[in-house]
């Protein structure tokens, strides 16, 4: 997704899956904690429903509508972690699972220094 988006401008957008079924309405928009860029959008699926979370990487936002490449069943069977809360590393990696995306491991730490390996003192 685009990184010059201004998360607050997703609140109250639009969301369809990849068959261009309408999901919901975006209520929260979390932010990566090492960066600062969008990376999860809760859409509200429902009047009644609860919210879940959807991956905004692969995610585009086309006229105002973000448009998930995911099916809505999918989207539906997401893990619940409740919204307002941040979500911890353990959940973010559950919901990449989740949706077959891949995360890449943090590097291994040296356990003889504490550094990580691979990598020279200086």
């Amino acid at each position: 997704m685009q990184s010059d988006i201004d998360p607050r401008n997703l609140i109250g957008r639009k969301a369809f899956d990849r068959k261009g079924t309408k999901i919901g309405t975006i209520d929260e928009v979390y932010l990566d904690d090492a960066t600062g860029l969008p990376e999860w959008a809760a859409i509200r699926m429902g009047l009644f429903s609860r919210d879940a979370f959807v991956p905004l990487e692969p995610s585009e936002l086309v006229g105002g509508i973000l448009h998930v490449p995911f099916d809505r069943t999918l989207i539906k069977d997401a893990p619940d972690f409740g919204v307002g809360r941040h979500l911890s590393p353990e959940q973010e990696l559950q919901l990449y699972h989740h949706y077959g995306l891949d995360v890449a491991p943090p590097p291994p730490l040296d356990s003889e220094f504490g550094r990580l390996a691979g990598t020279e003192e200086v």
